[in-house]
């Protein structure tokens, strides 16, 4: 078989984004404005099974950090956070209430709702249909394997009303699809051209680069400078095309990219979407997605669901990572349950500090990926809120208290970070003052306190 035959035209890919920009400036042209000071977007991003907690014989959490400023230290846990601890807040303290304590399903049913039980949206969902209710798309949620073994309702942690899920998108080419249209790709990947397309140095972008300045005309200042924007993160994209275009010609497998269409499509169909060793390249390829529907205006209100509660991904089978071991097979949930000591000569639980700080680098690249855009007078990070959440504190005890949360952005100067913020309360008040950083006034979210956790916003 032709080598190339499952990759997507590097000309029909460029050429979709195009239509994908013009047709976002068009219909967002006349319709926002965002206050000062507050957030454009708000990332959730999850990951399963909690943290390394204060264990049952005494000994101190391994997640925390502690101080603030040029004093602010990290823990061994989240030490991937290093060169970002000053774009984040560090949030602990803070309980989901005693109804389901001990339980992975409880977890997640609160861990975005903050209902016991279950009951009432998810805080994403109603920004969703409020502050991102004029978005071409008003919710964008992505799963990386987090529909594996026919998941059930409880397994997902977005809630469009009370006890009613929905299940993330899985599959990256679908993702990308939905969000810029069936023109990008094709129902069947066709085979690549040997020559004209690959070979082609034109720049498509240039080719239509008199359309485009005549709609930046039409589309008014902001909106002008926003295309600017997405023009300069499609050459970006263009760039790197040309440069896997080559690898290709050479027998080589590209790397994970920002869109689907860089992926192989056969090798993450069907089984091979669920393969453990394929999961950092799904995660990947979701992330950058997501950093790019959101740079492009596509949406402003996204979650990022890594795996599944009580999960049964093999880590160890991340090829390159600290955790790689091709003789063995650990797997999240199995981790979580170290025993009742810390003991670094026990493997579960050594498996499962690196296991938690693989997950805390992949949020760091999703911040460095939003700290690389540049918007307005700072970068999207700076006008982003993101949160890191799991659905249980100590993975061993499966607690719901000092739950592991990171608040990550300035919200577009409402929030003062690279500090901790402690307070004994429920997380609902959290999540309701992530609304606020969104514009959103709420007096409270679910069964909290009716307020927004002090010290957050201003």
């Amino acid at each position: 078989m032709n080598p190339k035959s499952h990759w997507f035209s590097r000309r029909a890919l460029l050429q979709g984004l195009l239509a994908g920009t013009a047709a976002t400036a068009i219909t967002t042209a006349s319709r926002r404005a965002m206050s000062n000071g507050r957030a454009r977007r708000l990332i959730v991003f999850y990951f399963p099974d909690g943290i390394a907690g204060r264990s049952q014989d005494g000994m101190g959490t391994l997640w925390w950090a502690s101080g603030a400023g040029s004093s602010l230290m990290l823990s061994e846990s989240l030490q991937p956070l290093e060169a970002r601890k000053g774009d984040c807040v560090f949030v602990r303290g803070l309980h989901m209430g005693s109804t389901d304590e001990g339980s992975h399903p409880g977890g997640a049913k609160k861990l975005l709702t903050n209902k016991d039980g279950g009951g009432g949206s998810s805080i994403d969902q109603h920004l969703a249909n409020t502050v991102g209710r004029e978005a071409m798309h008003r919710h964008l949620y992505l799963g990386v394997q987090a529909n594996a073994n026919n998941a059930s309702g409880d397994k997902f942690i977005s809630y469009p009303s009370a006890g009613v899920t929905v299940p993330p998108e899985d599959d990256p080419i679908r993702a990308f699809r939905r969000l810029f249209g069936s023109g990008t790709v094709g129902g069947t990947p066709q085979p690549a051209p040997m020559t004209s397309d690959l070979d082609d140095d034109r720049s498509v972008i240039d080719t239509a680069l008199a359309d485009l300045n005549d709609l930046k005309t039409r589309a008014g200042a902001s909106e002008a400078a926003k295309l600017d924007l997405h023009l300069e993160a499609l050459r970006e994209l263009e760039t790197r095309l040309r440069a896997m275009s080559g690898s290709m010609m050479m027998g080589m497998t590209p790397p994970a990219s920002c869109s689907s269409p860089r992926l192989d499509y056969a090798e993450l169909t069907g089984a091979a979407l669920y393969a453990p060793e394929n999961f950092p390249r799904i995660l990947k390829a979701q992330t950058d997605l997501m950093v790019t529907a959101m740079a492009c205006g596509l949406t402003k209100v996204g979650v990022i669901q890594n795996s599944q509660h009580t999960s049964e991904l093999i880590m160890s089978r991340f090829m390159g990572s600290e955790m790689f071991d091709a003789g063995f097979d650990m797997r999240s949930h199995q981790a979580s349950h170290y025993g009742a000591r810390q003991d670094r000569t026990n493997r579960l639980f050594a498996d499962y500090i690196k296991q938690r700080r693989w997950w805390v680098a992949q949020f760091a690249y999703l911040l460095e990926q939003l700290r690389a855009r540049p918007e307005g007078d700072g970068t999207m990070l700076d006008n982003s809120v993101v949160l890191l959440c799991s659905e249980v504190s100590d993975g061993n005890t499966h607690s719901h208290s000092d739950m592991p949360f990171v608040v990550a952005g300035r919200g577009g100067g409402c929030v003062s970070t690279g500090r901790v913020i402690e307070q004994n309360r429920r997380h609902g008040d959290l999540l309701a003052a992530l609304a606020g950083a969104m514009g959103e006034r709420l007096s409270g979210w679910g069964d909290g306190s009716g307020e927004w956790l002090p010290g957050l916003v201003t």
